[in-house]
């Protein structure tokens, strides 16, 4: 079986501490080969981006440079049609094959709202999923019919013997930051002190000099 492959999606508008941490912990707590950050063309589920696909992909290619297990997949960025994760799945299964583990990173609040999400079921076809969750707060409060599914789906252990089909949780011990707060702070002028505790380095210069997020 082939090491595993995460896939983190998301408008990364823009891409910040948060989603590094997420990813970093994946690649060091569930053994896999690499992590494709996926930005979305335009989200189903919330307002479109502020900030264009091409700034949007310069970010996240800035902010993952330093780890060469991070891949930037631009397919989805310069989209108009709506980015379903189900989707994306597909044209990954696509590409990479029946024989691949394929393993969906997400937070915690996003996995509780699943059933929410277009053709949810068809996910676990697709792919494993990987939910990253705080110390000493366990996954709990799920709708019926997520708790039946993570009930029978998940995994004791991050050991991927199938190619999708699982869930598993891995702890992250990492500050909350949201790319509300920190377009917010960019748009108030907040010194550059402030901002790295939110936004790795390259990402705030590349902010700086395109002058994002000014209202």
């Amino acid at each position: 079986m082939p090491d595993p492959v995460g896939i983190l999606g998301g408008t990364f508008d823009p891409v910040h501490r948060a989603h590094l941490a997420l990813a970093q912990a994946a690649l060091d707590r569930l053994g896999l080969a690499q992590v494709l950050w996926i930005p979305a063309g335009r989200p189903p589920h919330r307002a479109a981006p502020r900030t264009a696909a091409t700034d949007r992909l310069a970010m996240v290619r800035a902010a993952i440079a330093g780890e060469p297990r991070f891949v930037l997949d631009p397919s989805e960025a310069d989209s108009a049609a709506p980015s379903y994760t189900v989707e994306t799945l597909e044209r990954l299964r696509r590409q990479f094959g029946a024989a691949q583990p394929l393993v969906l990173l997400m937070g915690a609040d996003a996995f509780r709202g699943l059933p929410d999400w277009h053709r949810w079921r068809e996910l676990f076809g697709l792919a494993h999923l990987a939910v990253a969750t705080r110390p000493g707060f366990p996954l709990a409060d799920f709708a019926p019919e997520l708790a039946a599914e993570f009930a029978a789906r998940r995994l004791a252990r991050p050991e991927f013997g199938a190619p999708a089909g699982g869930i598993v949780t891995f702890e992250l011990v990492a500050g909350t930051v949201s790319a509300t707060e920190a377009r917010g702070l960019v748009a108030a002028g907040a010194p550059d002190a402030q901002l790295l505790e939110l936004l790795p380095a390259p990402v705030l210069d590349y902010i700086r000099q395109h002058h994002l997020y000014r209202d």
